[in-house]
Protein backbone atom coordinates (compact mmCIF):
# COMPACT_ATOMS: atom_id res chain seq x y z
CA UNK A 1 0.00 0.00 0.00
CA UNK A 2 2.73 2.12 0.82
CA UNK A 3 4.47 1.93 -2.72
CA UNK A 4 0.66 2.72 -4.47
CA UNK A 5 1.01 5.79 -2.50
CA UNK A 6 4.23 6.92 -3.52
CA UNK A 7 3.40 5.42 -7.14
CA UNK A 8 0.33 7.40 -7.37
CA UNK A 9 1.71 10.80 -5.85
CA UNK A 10 3.94 11.57 -8.72
CA UNK A 11 2.53 9.24 -11.52
CA UNK A 12 -1.42 10.71 -11.14
CA UNK A 13 -0.12 14.27 -11.15
CA UNK A 14 2.64 14.18 -14.05
CA UNK A 15 -0.57 12.60 -15.88
CA UNK A 16 -3.35 14.76 -14.64
CA UNK A 17 -1.09 17.95 -15.17
CA UNK A 18 0.54 20.53 -18.17
CA UNK A 19 4.34 20.27 -18.19
CA UNK A 20 4.19 23.99 -18.56
CA UNK A 21 1.66 23.87 -15.57
CA UNK A 22 4.20 22.17 -13.55
CA UNK A 23 7.25 24.78 -14.18
CA UNK A 24 5.29 27.43 -13.12
CA UNK A 25 4.41 26.03 -9.68
CA UNK A 26 7.63 24.89 -8.84
CA UNK A 27 8.56 26.99 -5.45
CA UNK A 28 11.77 28.69 -5.49
CA UNK A 29 11.75 28.74 -9.34
CA UNK A 30 15.40 29.22 -9.99
CA UNK A 31 15.82 32.30 -12.55
CA UNK A 32 16.96 31.92 -16.28
CA UNK A 33 20.78 30.93 -16.10
CA UNK A 34 20.96 29.87 -12.86
CA UNK A 35 22.98 26.63 -12.50
CA UNK A 36 20.39 23.95 -11.32
CA UNK A 37 20.40 22.46 -7.82
CA UNK A 38 22.54 19.81 -7.43
CA UNK A 39 20.53 16.49 -6.61
CA UNK A 40 17.50 18.33 -7.49
CA UNK A 41 13.96 16.00 -7.47
CA UNK A 42 11.92 15.32 -10.23
CA UNK A 43 9.03 14.89 -8.50
CA UNK A 44 5.95 16.13 -9.73
CA UNK A 45 4.24 16.44 -6.61
CA UNK A 46 6.56 17.94 -5.00
CA UNK A 47 6.83 20.68 -7.41
CA UNK A 48 2.97 21.25 -7.48
CA UNK A 49 2.58 21.37 -3.88
CA UNK A 50 3.35 24.84 -2.45
CA UNK A 51 2.01 26.92 0.59
CA UNK A 52 -0.87 28.38 -1.22
CA UNK A 53 -2.11 24.74 -2.56
CA UNK A 54 -1.49 23.16 1.37
CA UNK A 55 -3.61 26.09 2.71
CA UNK A 56 -6.30 25.63 0.64
CA UNK A 57 -6.60 21.52 0.81
CA UNK A 58 -6.11 22.01 4.75
CA UNK A 59 -8.98 24.81 4.99
CA UNK A 60 -11.04 22.24 2.78
CA UNK A 61 -10.47 19.81 5.21
CA UNK A 62 -11.06 21.87 8.19
CA UNK A 63 -14.49 22.31 6.62
CA UNK A 64 -15.71 18.76 6.70
CA UNK A 65 -13.97 16.92 8.90
CA UNK A 66 -13.88 19.52 12.49
CA UNK A 67 -17.39 20.26 12.55
CA UNK A 68 -18.35 16.33 13.11
CA UNK A 69 -15.24 15.63 15.41
CA UNK A 70 -16.45 18.67 17.36
CA UNK A 71 -20.33 18.19 17.40
CA UNK A 72 -20.20 14.24 18.78
CA UNK A 73 -17.61 15.06 21.36
CA UNK A 74 -19.97 18.01 22.41
CA UNK A 75 -22.52 15.80 23.43
CA UNK A 76 -20.66 13.41 24.57
CA UNK A 77 -18.89 15.42 27.28
CA UNK A 78 -22.60 17.18 27.72
CA UNK A 79 -23.78 13.69 28.99
CA UNK A 80 -20.54 13.39 31.48
CA UNK A 81 -21.28 16.68 32.77
CA UNK A 82 -24.73 15.94 33.44
CA UNK A 83 -24.17 13.57 36.13
CA UNK A 84 -22.48 16.37 38.31
CA UNK A 85 -25.74 18.64 37.33
CA UNK A 86 -27.92 15.84 38.55
CA UNK A 87 -26.22 15.09 41.87
CA UNK A 88 -26.66 19.05 42.06
CA UNK A 89 -30.15 18.44 41.76
CA UNK A 90 -31.08 15.87 43.72
CA UNK A 91 -30.13 12.82 41.97
CA UNK A 92 -28.59 11.15 44.81
CA UNK A 93 -31.61 11.60 47.48
CA UNK A 94 -34.24 10.57 44.58
CA UNK A 95 -32.58 7.85 43.50
CA UNK A 96 -31.84 7.26 46.71
CA UNK A 97 -28.38 6.69 46.46
CA UNK A 98 -26.04 5.68 50.07
CA UNK A 99 -22.46 6.19 50.84
CA UNK A 100 -20.06 5.34 47.77
CA UNK A 101 -23.00 4.64 45.02
CA UNK A 102 -22.81 8.01 43.18
CA UNK A 103 -18.79 8.02 42.81
CA UNK A 104 -19.60 3.99 41.63
CA UNK A 105 -21.61 5.25 39.31
CA UNK A 106 -19.50 8.46 37.81
CA UNK A 107 -16.82 6.12 37.62
CA UNK A 108 -18.62 2.79 36.19
CA UNK A 109 -18.10 4.68 32.59
CA UNK A 110 -14.90 4.35 32.75
CA UNK A 111 -14.14 1.17 34.04
CA UNK A 112 -16.00 0.22 31.07
CA UNK A 113 -13.50 2.69 28.75
CA UNK A 114 -10.61 0.71 30.37
CA UNK A 115 -12.01 -2.45 29.89
CA UNK A 116 -11.81 -1.32 25.99
CA UNK A 117 -9.02 0.81 25.77
CA UNK A 118 -6.51 -1.76 26.17
CA UNK A 119 -6.49 -3.28 23.06
CA UNK A 120 -9.73 -3.67 21.71
CA UNK A 121 -10.44 -0.17 20.83
CA UNK A 122 -6.76 -0.09 19.03
CA UNK A 123 -7.89 -3.35 17.03
CA UNK A 124 -10.95 -1.48 15.63
CA UNK A 125 -9.49 1.23 14.65
CA UNK A 126 -7.09 -0.38 12.35
CA UNK A 127 -9.83 -2.92 11.10
CA UNK A 128 -13.15 -0.81 10.81
CA UNK A 129 -13.71 1.89 8.08
CA UNK A 130 -13.49 5.16 10.20
CA UNK A 131 -16.98 6.14 9.30
CA UNK A 132 -19.25 2.79 9.97
CA UNK A 133 -16.99 2.37 13.13
CA UNK A 134 -17.98 5.89 14.61
CA UNK A 135 -21.62 5.72 13.17
CA UNK A 136 -22.29 2.43 14.83
CA UNK A 137 -20.74 3.55 18.25
CA UNK A 138 -23.26 7.04 18.21
CA UNK A 139 -26.55 4.92 17.42
CA UNK A 140 -25.47 2.50 20.58
CA UNK A 141 -24.69 5.48 22.67
CA UNK A 142 -27.60 7.59 21.71
CA UNK A 143 -30.00 4.48 22.95
CA UNK A 144 -28.09 4.39 26.10
CA UNK A 145 -28.61 7.62 27.30
CA UNK A 146 -32.16 7.42 26.69
CA UNK A 147 -32.22 4.35 28.99
CA UNK A 148 -30.27 6.07 31.45
CA UNK A 149 -32.63 9.13 31.75
CA UNK A 150 -34.98 6.63 32.62
CA UNK A 151 -32.90 5.20 35.57
CA UNK A 152 -34.18 5.98 39.03
CA UNK A 153 -32.04 3.77 41.21
CA UNK A 154 -28.61 2.91 42.07
CA UNK A 155 -28.81 -0.37 39.49
CA UNK A 156 -29.98 0.64 36.00
CA UNK A 157 -28.03 4.14 36.62
CA UNK A 158 -25.00 2.23 37.21
CA UNK A 159 -25.39 -0.50 33.94
CA UNK A 160 -26.39 2.59 31.91
CA UNK A 161 -23.85 5.24 32.31
CA UNK A 162 -21.13 1.83 31.94
CA UNK A 163 -22.53 1.10 28.84
CA UNK A 164 -22.13 4.90 27.60
CA UNK A 165 -18.89 4.62 28.89
CA UNK A 166 -17.86 1.42 27.10
CA UNK A 167 -19.81 3.32 23.80
CA UNK A 168 -17.54 6.44 24.10
CA UNK A 169 -14.28 4.11 24.52
CA UNK A 170 -12.98 4.84 21.13
CA UNK A 171 -13.74 8.97 20.80
CA UNK A 172 -10.39 10.28 21.61
CA UNK A 173 -8.42 7.41 20.11
CA UNK A 174 -10.25 7.45 16.77
CA UNK A 175 -10.74 11.38 16.97
CA UNK A 176 -6.69 11.48 17.53
CA UNK A 177 -6.53 9.24 14.81
CA UNK A 178 -7.98 10.97 12.54
CA UNK A 179 -6.68 14.08 12.94
CA UNK A 180 -2.87 12.53 12.53
CA UNK A 181 -4.59 11.19 9.29
CA UNK A 182 -5.67 14.28 7.60
CA UNK A 183 -3.09 16.79 9.14
CA UNK A 184 0.45 17.90 8.97
CA UNK A 185 2.53 17.62 12.56
CA UNK A 186 2.30 21.51 13.28
CA UNK A 187 -1.44 21.32 12.46
CA UNK A 188 -2.36 18.45 14.45
CA UNK A 189 -2.29 20.18 18.10
CA UNK A 190 -4.53 23.23 17.43
CA UNK A 191 -6.92 21.10 15.51
CA UNK A 192 -6.81 18.37 18.34
CA UNK A 193 -7.96 21.72 20.50
CA UNK A 194 -10.62 22.81 18.60
CA UNK A 195 -13.18 19.98 18.84
CA UNK A 196 -11.40 18.53 22.79
CA UNK A 197 -12.08 22.40 23.66
CA UNK A 198 -15.72 21.49 22.93
CA UNK A 199 -15.10 20.37 26.60
CA UNK A 200 -15.47 23.52 27.94
CA UNK A 201 -18.05 25.09 25.87
CA UNK A 202 -20.41 21.59 26.76
CA UNK A 203 -19.39 23.20 30.60
CA UNK A 204 -20.83 27.06 29.77
CA UNK A 205 -23.98 25.66 27.78
CA UNK A 206 -24.21 22.78 29.55
CA UNK A 207 -24.86 24.91 32.61
CA UNK A 208 -26.86 27.14 31.14
CA UNK A 209 -29.20 24.09 30.09
CA UNK A 210 -28.95 22.94 33.66
CA UNK A 211 -30.18 26.28 35.10
CA UNK A 212 -33.01 26.93 32.31
CA UNK A 213 -34.41 23.35 32.61
CA UNK A 214 -34.15 23.27 37.10
CA UNK A 215 -37.09 25.16 36.68
CA UNK A 216 -39.40 22.94 34.92
CA UNK A 217 -41.77 21.22 37.34
CA UNK A 218 -42.92 17.71 36.02
CA UNK A 219 -45.16 15.38 38.21
CA UNK A 220 -43.26 12.69 35.79
CA UNK A 221 -39.53 13.29 35.82
CA UNK A 222 -37.00 14.64 38.30
CA UNK A 223 -34.70 17.52 36.94
CA UNK A 224 -31.59 15.03 36.74
CA UNK A 225 -34.23 12.98 33.68
CA UNK A 226 -34.55 15.98 32.10
CA UNK A 227 -31.17 16.66 31.88
CA UNK A 228 -30.21 13.35 30.38
CA UNK A 229 -32.95 13.50 27.88
CA UNK A 230 -31.80 16.46 26.67
CA UNK A 231 -28.55 15.42 25.94
CA UNK A 232 -28.73 12.05 23.75
CA UNK A 233 -28.93 13.42 20.24
CA UNK A 234 -26.27 12.73 17.95
CA UNK A 235 -25.16 12.67 13.94
CA UNK A 236 -22.16 11.57 11.90
CA UNK A 237 -20.95 12.04 8.93
CA UNK A 238 -17.31 11.91 7.90
CA UNK A 239 -14.72 9.87 5.29
CA UNK A 240 -12.19 7.64 5.87
CA UNK A 241 -9.02 9.03 4.46
CA UNK A 242 -7.62 11.40 2.10
CA UNK A 243 -7.12 8.94 -0.78
CA UNK A 244 -10.58 8.17 -0.78
CA UNK A 245 -12.37 11.95 0.47
CA UNK A 246 -15.51 12.25 -1.84
CA UNK A 247 -15.13 16.15 -0.64
CA UNK A 248 -11.86 16.57 -2.48
CA UNK A 249 -11.37 16.06 -6.46
CA UNK A 250 -8.64 13.14 -7.38
CA UNK A 251 -6.11 15.75 -7.65
CA UNK A 252 -7.32 17.12 -4.36
CA UNK A 253 -6.46 13.68 -3.18
CA UNK A 254 -3.08 13.15 -4.35
CA UNK A 255 -2.00 16.74 -2.50
CA UNK A 256 -3.52 16.33 0.51
CA UNK A 257 -1.64 12.26 0.83
CA UNK A 258 1.88 14.30 -0.32
CA UNK A 259 1.52 17.50 2.43
CA UNK A 260 1.51 14.51 5.27
CA UNK A 261 4.84 13.11 3.76
CA UNK A 262 7.10 14.93 6.12
CA UNK A 263 4.94 13.98 9.08
CA UNK A 264 7.03 10.26 8.71
CA UNK A 265 3.84 8.69 11.07
CA UNK A 266 2.72 6.50 8.20
CA UNK A 267 -0.07 5.55 6.70
CA UNK A 268 -3.59 4.34 7.17
CA UNK A 269 -3.58 0.51 7.10
CA UNK A 270 -5.91 -2.35 7.85
CA UNK A 271 -3.77 -5.21 8.97
CA UNK A 272 -2.56 -5.67 12.51
CA UNK A 273 1.39 -5.56 12.64
CA UNK A 274 2.25 -7.63 15.76
CA UNK A 275 5.78 -6.26 15.67
CA UNK A 276 4.21 -2.73 16.10
CA UNK A 277 2.39 -4.25 18.93
CA UNK A 278 5.42 -5.04 20.55
CA UNK A 279 7.22 -1.98 20.21
CA UNK A 280 4.55 0.25 21.46
CA UNK A 281 4.60 -2.20 24.90
CA UNK A 282 7.81 -2.20 25.35
CA UNK A 283 8.44 1.74 24.66
CA UNK A 284 9.03 3.42 27.67
CA UNK A 285 7.59 6.43 26.01
CA UNK A 286 4.05 5.16 25.79
CA UNK A 287 3.85 4.46 29.34
CA UNK A 288 5.19 7.95 30.77
CA UNK A 289 2.33 9.09 28.31
CA UNK A 290 0.25 6.54 30.56
CA UNK A 291 1.03 8.11 33.80
CA UNK A 292 1.19 11.66 32.22
CA UNK A 293 -2.63 11.59 31.22
CA UNK A 294 -3.21 9.29 34.56
CA UNK A 295 -2.21 12.38 36.59
CA UNK A 296 -4.36 14.76 34.38
CA UNK A 297 -7.54 12.90 34.59
CA UNK A 298 -7.57 12.46 38.10
CA UNK A 299 -7.89 16.33 38.50
CA UNK A 300 -10.63 16.49 35.47
CA UNK A 301 -12.36 13.84 37.19
CA UNK A 302 -12.80 15.48 40.43
CA UNK A 303 -13.84 18.84 38.53
CA UNK A 304 -16.77 16.85 36.50
CA UNK A 305 -18.19 14.64 39.12
CA UNK A 306 -17.71 16.95 41.86
CA UNK A 307 -17.17 20.45 41.29
CA UNK A 308 -20.80 21.62 41.46
CA UNK A 309 -20.33 19.94 45.02
CA UNK A 310 -17.38 21.55 45.42
CA UNK A 311 -18.96 24.82 44.58
CA UNK A 312 -22.00 24.68 46.82
CA UNK A 313 -19.68 24.26 49.31
CA UNK A 314 -18.74 27.37 49.07
CA UNK A 315 -21.91 28.45 50.26
CA UNK A 316 -23.79 29.00 47.37
CA UNK A 317 -27.58 27.35 46.55
CA UNK A 318 -28.24 25.15 43.87
CA UNK A 319 -28.86 27.51 41.10
CA UNK A 320 -25.71 29.82 41.79
CA UNK A 321 -23.54 26.46 41.97
CA UNK A 322 -24.99 25.97 38.16
CA UNK A 323 -24.23 29.79 36.92
CA UNK A 324 -20.64 29.90 38.66
CA UNK A 325 -19.74 26.34 36.69
CA UNK A 326 -19.77 28.94 33.39
CA UNK A 327 -16.45 30.91 33.89
CA UNK A 328 -14.74 27.16 34.52
CA UNK A 329 -15.95 26.00 31.20
CA UNK A 330 -14.77 29.40 29.72
CA UNK A 331 -11.25 28.38 31.43
CA UNK A 332 -11.34 24.84 29.74
CA UNK A 333 -11.90 25.90 26.28
CA UNK A 334 -9.56 29.00 26.20
CA UNK A 335 -6.80 26.68 27.92
CA UNK A 336 -7.07 23.81 25.24
CA UNK A 337 -6.35 26.51 22.40
CA UNK A 338 -3.80 28.65 24.12
CA UNK A 339 -1.70 25.62 24.90
CA UNK A 340 -1.63 24.24 21.50
CA UNK A 341 -1.18 28.12 19.91
CA UNK A 342 1.88 28.01 22.35
CA UNK A 343 2.84 24.74 21.68
CA UNK A 344 2.79 25.32 17.97
CA UNK A 345 4.42 28.64 18.53
CA UNK A 346 7.91 27.38 20.48
CA UNK A 347 7.22 23.74 19.57
CA UNK A 348 7.75 22.50 23.35
CA UNK A 349 4.62 20.27 24.44
CA UNK A 350 6.15 19.16 27.60
CA UNK A 351 7.38 22.78 29.05
CA UNK A 352 3.72 23.95 28.28
CA UNK A 353 1.88 20.83 30.51
CA UNK A 354 4.25 22.01 32.85
CA UNK A 355 3.60 25.90 33.26
CA UNK A 356 -0.32 24.49 32.74
CA UNK A 357 0.27 22.49 35.67
CA UNK A 358 1.35 25.56 38.52
CA UNK A 359 -2.12 27.02 38.29
CA UNK A 360 -3.29 23.81 38.72
CA UNK A 361 -1.16 23.57 42.04
CA UNK A 362 -2.20 26.67 43.21
CA UNK A 363 -5.63 26.45 42.93
CA UNK A 364 -5.74 23.22 45.01
CA UNK A 365 -3.45 24.90 47.35
CA UNK A 366 -6.11 27.62 48.07
CA UNK A 367 -8.80 24.99 48.22
CA UNK A 368 -6.75 23.37 50.71
CA UNK A 369 -5.97 26.05 52.37
CA UNK A 370 -8.92 28.51 52.82
CA UNK A 371 -12.03 28.37 55.31
CA UNK A 372 -15.17 27.50 53.85
CA UNK A 373 -16.89 30.96 55.21
CA UNK A 374 -18.03 33.93 52.84
CA UNK A 375 -15.21 36.08 53.62
CA UNK A 376 -13.12 33.39 51.24
CA UNK A 377 -15.85 32.27 48.70
CA UNK A 378 -13.78 34.74 45.90
CA UNK A 379 -10.03 33.16 46.67
CA UNK A 380 -12.14 29.58 46.92
CA UNK A 381 -13.91 30.82 43.30
CA UNK A 382 -10.26 31.59 41.71
CA UNK A 383 -8.37 27.95 43.32
CA UNK A 384 -11.21 26.23 41.60
CA UNK A 385 -11.00 27.87 38.44
CA UNK A 386 -7.11 27.89 38.47
CA UNK A 387 -7.69 23.94 38.41
CA UNK A 388 -9.32 24.60 34.77
CA UNK A 389 -5.60 24.80 33.36
CA UNK A 390 -5.55 20.94 33.06
CA UNK A 391 -7.95 20.57 30.60
CA UNK A 392 -5.31 22.28 28.37
CA UNK A 393 -3.02 19.66 28.78
CA UNK A 394 -5.24 16.68 27.43
CA UNK A 395 -5.03 17.49 23.94
CA UNK A 396 -1.40 18.27 24.00
CA UNK A 397 -1.01 15.06 25.67
CA UNK A 398 -2.95 13.54 22.38
CA UNK A 399 -1.23 16.14 19.77
CA UNK A 400 2.26 15.26 21.69
CA UNK A 401 1.83 11.35 21.45
CA UNK A 402 -0.03 11.34 18.05
CA UNK A 403 3.44 13.23 16.77
CA UNK A 404 5.88 11.31 18.07
CA UNK A 405 4.63 7.83 17.12
CA UNK A 406 4.91 6.21 13.65
CA UNK A 407 3.20 2.81 12.53
CA UNK A 408 -0.44 2.63 12.32
CA UNK A 409 -0.89 -0.08 14.15
CA UNK A 410 1.70 1.41 17.00
CA UNK A 411 -0.01 4.75 16.85
CA UNK A 412 -3.52 3.20 17.35
CA UNK A 413 -2.79 1.21 20.24
CA UNK A 414 -0.50 4.01 21.87
CA UNK A 415 -3.09 6.47 21.56
CA UNK A 416 -5.77 3.63 23.05
CA UNK A 417 -3.37 3.19 25.95
CA UNK A 418 -3.02 6.75 26.83
CA UNK A 419 -7.30 7.09 26.40
CA UNK A 420 -7.06 4.07 28.81
CA UNK A 421 -4.72 5.88 31.34
CA UNK A 422 -7.14 8.75 31.69
CA UNK A 423 -9.79 6.01 32.43
CA UNK A 424 -7.79 5.04 35.42
CA UNK A 425 -7.39 8.60 36.39
CA UNK A 426 -11.30 9.24 35.84
CA UNK A 427 -11.91 5.94 38.00
CA UNK A 428 -9.69 7.24 40.71
CA UNK A 429 -10.74 10.76 41.04
CA UNK A 430 -13.95 10.21 42.32
CA UNK A 431 -12.92 7.55 44.69
CA UNK A 432 -10.69 10.08 46.36
CA UNK A 433 -13.89 12.25 47.42
CA UNK A 434 -16.37 11.28 49.79
CA UNK A 435 -19.49 12.86 50.70
CA UNK A 436 -18.35 12.33 54.64
CA UNK A 437 -15.63 15.18 53.41
CA UNK A 438 -17.80 16.95 52.85
CA UNK A 439 -18.00 20.23 52.40
CA UNK A 440 -13.85 20.78 52.49
CA UNK A 441 -12.61 17.37 51.03
CA UNK A 442 -9.08 18.27 52.66
CA UNK A 443 -8.34 14.64 52.17
CA UNK A 444 -8.95 14.42 48.15
CA UNK A 445 -7.60 18.00 47.69
CA UNK A 446 -3.89 17.10 48.95
CA UNK A 447 -3.90 13.90 46.71
CA UNK A 448 -4.77 15.89 43.77
CA UNK A 449 -1.86 18.82 44.62
CA UNK A 450 0.32 16.06 44.55
CA UNK A 451 -0.71 14.39 41.59
CA UNK A 452 -0.35 17.25 39.50
CA UNK A 453 3.27 17.78 40.99
CA UNK A 454 3.86 14.20 40.38
CA UNK A 455 2.61 15.17 36.63
CA UNK A 456 4.70 18.50 36.11
CA UNK A 457 8.29 15.90 37.02
CA UNK A 458 6.94 13.49 34.59
CA UNK A 459 6.62 15.61 32.11
CA UNK A 460 9.83 17.23 32.19
CA UNK A 461 11.24 13.59 32.36
CA UNK A 462 9.48 12.63 28.81
CA UNK A 463 11.25 15.58 27.49
CA UNK A 464 14.44 14.62 28.25
CA UNK A 465 13.46 10.80 27.05
CA UNK A 466 12.77 12.71 23.60
CA UNK A 467 15.76 14.74 23.68
CA UNK A 468 17.81 11.51 24.15
CA UNK A 469 15.74 9.54 21.53
CA UNK A 470 16.72 12.26 18.78
CA UNK A 471 20.41 11.92 19.68
CA UNK A 472 19.65 8.59 19.07
CA UNK A 473 18.15 8.90 15.89
CA UNK A 474 21.28 10.90 14.42
CA UNK A 475 23.29 8.06 15.07
CA UNK A 476 21.24 6.03 12.95
CA UNK A 477 21.37 8.09 10.47
CA UNK A 478 24.87 8.45 10.21
CA UNK A 479 25.74 4.66 10.00
CA UNK A 480 22.82 4.63 7.03
CA UNK A 481 25.17 7.03 5.15
CA UNK A 482 22.46 9.93 5.63
CA UNK A 483 22.67 13.42 7.05
CA UNK A 484 22.61 13.41 11.09
CA UNK A 485 20.61 16.18 11.60
CA UNK A 486 17.27 16.51 9.51
CA UNK A 487 15.31 20.03 9.69
CA UNK A 488 11.55 19.29 10.51
CA UNK A 489 9.37 20.54 8.30
CA UNK A 490 6.41 19.08 9.55
CA UNK A 491 6.49 21.60 12.59
CA UNK A 492 7.28 24.54 9.80
CA UNK A 493 4.25 27.20 9.91
CA UNK A 494 5.27 27.62 6.38
CA UNK A 495 4.58 24.36 4.06
CA UNK A 496 7.68 22.98 2.51
CA UNK A 497 7.76 19.88 0.31
CA UNK A 498 9.79 16.88 1.29
CA UNK A 499 13.66 17.45 0.92
CA UNK A 500 14.92 16.50 -1.99
CA UNK A 501 18.66 15.65 -0.23
CA UNK A 502 20.44 12.42 -2.51
CA UNK A 503 22.48 10.79 0.12
CA UNK A 504 25.40 8.92 -1.15
CA UNK A 505 24.27 5.79 0.05
CA UNK A 506 21.61 5.71 -2.50
CA UNK A 507 18.54 6.94 -0.36
CA UNK A 508 16.76 9.98 -0.56
CA UNK A 509 15.23 11.74 2.10
CA UNK A 510 10.88 10.95 2.50
CA UNK A 511 11.09 7.89 0.50
CA UNK A 512 9.85 5.94 3.58
CA UNK A 513 7.29 8.34 4.73
CA UNK A 514 4.19 5.88 3.33
CA UNK A 515 5.73 2.74 4.18
CA UNK A 516 3.87 2.56 7.43
CA UNK A 517 7.23 2.15 9.73
CA UNK A 518 7.31 2.80 13.06
CA UNK A 519 9.33 5.81 14.45
CA UNK A 520 11.92 3.63 15.98
CA UNK A 521 11.70 1.82 12.92
CA UNK A 522 12.23 4.94 10.83
CA UNK A 523 15.59 6.59 11.29
CA UNK A 524 14.32 9.98 9.18
CA UNK A 525 12.33 10.52 12.18
CA UNK A 526 12.20 13.72 13.95
CA UNK A 527 10.98 13.44 17.63
CA UNK A 528 9.20 17.19 18.75
CA UNK A 529 9.36 18.19 22.53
Amino acid sequence: MSVQVNEQVSEHIHSQVPEDHLENDIPGKQEQGEEPHHGHRKDAALEILGEDRSRFVARKIDKFILPPLCWVYFLQILDKSCVGYGANFGLQTEANLVGDQYSLISSSGYWAQLAFCCGFTAFLIVRVPTRLLMSTCILCWGATMIGLAFSKSFGPLLANRFLLGMFEAINIPLFTVVTMTWYRRREQPIRIAVWYGTNGVASMLGSLLAYGLSFIVSPVLYVYQILFLTAHTANWRLDNNPATAKFLTPQERLWAVERLRNNNTGIETKEVKWNQVLECLLSPAVWLFFVITFCVNVGAAVTNTFGPLIIKGFGFDARQTILLNIPFGFVQAAVCVLGCILAARFGYKGLVIISFMLPCVLGSGLLYGLGRTANFQGGLLFGYYCIGFLFGCNPLIFSWIAANTGGHTKKSLAISLCNAGSAVGNIVGPLLFSSNQAPEYHPGVAAVLGIFISCSVLSGLLTFVFALMNKHKEKQRVAHGKPAKIIDTSMHKVYRAAPDDEVAAGYRLGDQAFMDLTDVQNDEFVYSY
